[in-house]
């Protein structure tokens, strides 16, 4: 027997991720039989040094011997892998791994066997088990066997006090809502880009074929703009909401705006810069925070950088490029000759419509980040921060400096979120690993992980355990100040509508297919359960919910542009309006009860389709980051009960959980409240969930 579990305290302290210099005590547990335990490291980001520590004997029980070692970890951010090495003789090695008897006479050199000790994956503790192979961890290697993580982040990384825990709101403003002086022939007159498809009829669906002489190119508008926007900020603020994520507002040809066109300046047709400082106006009122979408690794070639059509004044890259024009952005993109004459130039996954910028180009550098540029710009104009677009895309030093750059603007009060849609902790791109989660680009990356996570349990894919595992894993590798503040989506605008991957057909292929699929009255009553029990768990897990706009009214679609049809104002049906409801009330649970937002968690119970955690402050009443908190609840316990037929029985007295049949004596209500001293049973019906609440 060998045994090392890295979320268990007795077996790695302290639990997950560590700042530079800190000290961690790893032990494992290993039969008389094995001798020459060894610990075997290997650290570093972008290049690793292998070491290897032999654990002291630190006690012994009968057949068993535990073995520890302490490690001052590394100076300097990065990634530190371990597994362990012992050598053990054949007969044991033949006794612990039996089946694998041909592959020990194929050893001729002796007797002894040596056998690593490995991570098994994503399992509930972080157990390990035995392999004739140590881990491989090189950047272009299968990571198969795996080693053990710690996340070695820098040790002054600290996120802004507003991210962690908020509540976030998505929004697409061309699709949220038209201000209330909207003119279909002022939205028409706003630009004199002919490609563009424009929708007089507000609820009109999503155009996906474009004008005939160009095709669909994403370039149809229905008029939201950032004043409608500003109008609703009431309606933004009763959904709980702390922060207002808005996808591109710069000037750009298309609707969705990844293709920028001028930085400096917000669309005319949302409303232009007064527009948005209207919004912050409002905002502020309401204490939200905004945050920006930044696209920096390409811009439009219908740009003023770029002004590949010279819609713009001034010489372009382009043409300065083709004619020798003297232009301050040639630079800036990098230009091919081909072999029939032809002009080409790098542009993002082979878009044309979307040409490549050289993020190390030094005068593109200056424009983003120096003062003036595009950083201070919007800082001081009222953002609270970025998002990166394709942040996997752009140079780590890039974003380092994008990150120094936010908090010099903001006085240390601003926030960078990168789009990471994998394990932003050990992520590999463009042969290295990234310095995502060390505390010196991100302050916390979007929750796609997240999203695939509990849209795979509520479709029952994953089960509770795995489910668990799997969100244990992340909390073990990511930094609090970032796991605490990690944009946790169900939906997004580059994905299907949460309720329709949850509850809808199949994905058909085909845009013409998508259009007309919508979920049927079945289908629909089945959708809302679970994307109740999908907030339900945005609420109560650790980071900041955050909800697409009209998720909260049950907005259906696939992939783009379905998931970006208009919010449906006035033409909300009863269920929707009470979906609509049922988020404000839920949001209501996390601002009363600050420890949802910052408080300790532990998972009480994870099996079969059922789930069980708790949010606490200590006996001191301190939250996860050691401040005091006076208000709310000093712990809340989430129960989510995704089986479709058993109830989940839970005793408030001892936490014990159990399935039984169901009862006339479930409870209707999503919140219930139990004293210091309570002494009780609560009965949670299929498809459903309960807060209880101690006092």
């Amino acid at each position: 027997m060998i045994m090392h579990a890295s979320r268990l305290p007795e077996y790695r302290a302290p639990f997950g991720a560590q700042c530079t210099g800190s000290e961690v005590t790893l032990r494992l547990e290993a039969d008389k039989d094995s001798t020459e335990i060894v610990l075997c490291y290997s650290y570093g980001l972008y290049n690793f040094s292998y070491h290897e520590e032999p654990m002291k004997l630190e006690s012994s029980s009968n057949d068993v011997n535990t073995y520890v070692v302490s490690l001052e970890l590394p100076a300097e951010a990065g990634l530190l892998f371990y597994w362990f090495k012992t050598t053990v003789t054949r007969d044991y090695a033949l006794r612990l791994l039996p089946d694998c008897g041909d592959l020990f006479w194929c050893k001729k050199n002796s007797d002894k066997v040596i056998l690593f000790y490995v991570n098994e994956g994503n399992t509930q503790n972080g157990s390990g088990r035995i392999s004739f192979e140590p881990p491989k961890i090189g950047v272009e290697e299968n990571k198969y066997p795996y080693a053990w993580q710690i996340t070695v982040y820098d040790k002054s990384f600290k996120t802004a006090d507003f991210m962690k825990g908020a509540v976030m709101y998505q929004v697409f403003p061309d699709r949220f809502a038209r201000d209330k002086n909207f003119s279909f022939d002022k939205m028409c007159n706003a630009s004199d880009r002919t490609e563009r498809v424009y929708h007089e009829d507000w609820y009109e669906d999503v155009d996906i074929y474009g004008k005939p002489e160009t095709g669909y190119l994403a370039c149809d508008f229905f008029g939201g703009s950032l004043y409608g926007i500003a109008e609703r900020m009431d309606y933004i603020k009763s959904l709980g909401v702390n922060i207002l994520y808005l996808n591109p507002i710069f000037e750009a040809r298309s609707s969705h705006r990844y293709d920028t066109a001028d930085y400096l300046n917000v669309d005319p047709i949302l409303g232009g810069n007064d527009a948005f400082d209207v919004l912050i106006s409002e905002a502020k009122k309401r204490d939200i925070r905004v945050v920006l979408d930044g696209v920096f690794s390409h811009t439009g070639a219908d740009s003023k950088y770029f002004n590949k059509f010279d819609r713009y004044e001034g010489v372009g890259a382009f043409k300065s490029y083709i004619t020798g024009d003297e232009s301050k952005y040639r630079s800036w993109y990098s230009f091919i000759d081909t072999d029939d004459g032809s002009v080409a130039y790098e542009s993002w996954w082979g878009f044309p419509d979307l040409p490549n910028v050289n993020e190390n180009d030094l005068s593109y550098r200056r424009f983003i980040f120096g003062e003036g540029g595009v950083v201070d710009t919007w800082i001081n104009r009222g953002a609270s921060g970025l998002r990166l677009d394709v942040s996997d895309e752009l140079p780590d030093s890039f974003i380092r400096q994008m990150r120094e750059a936010v908090l010099k603007y903001s006085n240390n009060d601003g926030v960078v979120i990168g789009e990471v849609w994998e394990d932003a902790s050990n992520k590999c791109s463009y042969g290295s690993y990234r310095d995502f989660m060390l505390g010196r680009t991100h302050d916390s990356v979007m929750g796609y992980t997240f999203r695939d996570g509990i849209l795979s349990f509520l479709t029952h894919k994953m089960s509770a355990k795995d489910f668990n595992a799997y969100m244990e894993g992340y909390r073990e590798r990511y930094p609090a100040e970032a796991y605490y503040s990690m944009m946790n989506l169900i939906s997004s605008h580059d994905v299907p509508r949460a309720i329709t991957v949850l509850a809808g057909d199949d994905d058909p292929g085909s845009r013409e297919l998508q259009k007309d699929m919508y979920l049927n009255d079945a289908q629909m009553e089945l959708g809302i359960k679970l994307m109740r029990m999908a907030y339900a768990f945005q609420i109560g897990y650790i980071g900041n919910p955050c909800v697409y706009y009209g998720d909260e009214a049950l907005l259906e679609g696939y992939r783009d542009p379905f998931n970006r049809r208009t919010y449906p104002w006035d033409k909300l049906k009863k269920n929707q309006e009470e979906q609509v409801k049922f988020v404000q009330n839920v949001s209501k649970l996390r601002e009363e009860n600050p420890c949802l937002k910052t408080g300790f968690y532990r998972t009480i119970f994870a099996d079969d389709d059922t789930i069980v955690f708790e949010r606490f402050l200590d006996a001191d009443s301190r939250d996860y980051f050691g401040r005091k908190i006076g208000e709310g609840c000093k712990r809340v316990v989430l129960l989510v009960n995704n089986n479709n037929s058993k109830t989940v029985r839970y005793s408030t007295t001892n936490d014990e959980v159990e399935l039984v049949d169901a009862t006339d004596k479930m409870t209707n209500e999503y919140v219930v409240s139990a004293g210091a001293n309570a002494k009780g049973i609560i009965d949670v019906a299929p498809l459903s969930f309960v807060f209880v609440c101690y006092e």
